[in-house]
């Protein structure tokens, strides 16, 4: 397989456990973060200003020449809180049940990835080496975002499991690929991206069971402070993320 003649150095991160810790807790903070801006703010003014800002955070990334840490991660974040936004919207502003909005944000991320596959022909991210596969990328990490979101509200509150329930019953789940790709050969493409789906209602049921209140089956820790908290552990693993690149050779 050829790859697109104007080729970029590697704009993702090396998938390591760092990349993962990172990765759940952005699902955290954006499902806090955006329940936070939902009650402090006007929807009607947050939800497009989150998405504006969203936009230019995806323009810088997708036209920065190389990987950077803090754009990066910057801009997973963004599409976290605005991702939940969209899967909340669905539910509470449109009243989509939850099944339904699970079941529709699955077909639009299946329809991505075979646009994705039949485009380039590979659905690796270590091949996003080009500005029409980064840009495949971003709409799949969106479509992951809302999917998880909607999924993780499935199983907390039609199913009944509680948001410490479903974030148990996520965290057996993503063993899975974990356990599939380490000691059976699990594609390798497969495993990662279902991982990456799980890791969102993973990190969302957590960050909600710390949130909410004890009515609700939470810590009542409330959804500012559980923001704060994981904002100040993503900066903490962006830092750690950027002295680790910066020992290692250029793409």
């Amino acid at each position: 397989m050829t790859l697109p003649a104007r080729t970029l150095a590697s704009k993702v991160p090396e998938i390591t456990v760092a990349f993962w810790l990172t990765k759940v807790l952005t699902t955290g903070m954006g499902e806090t973060t955006s329940d936070y801006f939902a009650v402090a703010f006007d929807p009607v003014v947050v939800v497009p200003l989150t998405g504006l800002t969203l936009v230019i955070a995806l323009v810088l990334q997708v036209r920065s020449r190389a990987y950077t840490p803090w754009l990066y991660w910057l801009t997973v974040v963004l599409v976290s809180v605005f991702g939940t936004m969209a899967a909340d919207v669905a539910h509470v502003g449109f009243g989509v049940p939850y099944v339904v909005s699970t079941l529709v944000f699955a077909v639009v991320l299946a329809v991505v990835f075979v646009l994705w596959r039949r485009v380039e022909g590979t659905l690796s991210i270590h091949s996003i080496r080009s500005r029409r596969r980064e840009l495949f990328y971003w709409v799949t990490v969106l479509a992951t975002f809302a999917l998880g979101t909607a999924a993780g509200d499935l199983t907390a509150t039609v199913f009944d499991l509680g948001y410490l329930g479903s974030g148990i019953l996520f965290a057996v789940i993503i063993a899975i690929p974990a356990v599939g790709y380490a000691r059976f050969g699990m594609n390798p493409v497969l495993a990662f991206w279902f991982a990456y789906v799980v890791t969102r209602p993973l990190g969302a049921s957590f960050a909600d069971w710390m949130a909410v209140p004890p009515s609700r089956g939470g810590l009542g820790l409330g959804t500012g402070p559980v923001s704060l908290v994981l904002l100040a552990l993503i900066a903490l693993c962006v830092i750690y993320l950027t002295a680790r690149k910066g020992r290692q050779p250029s793409s």
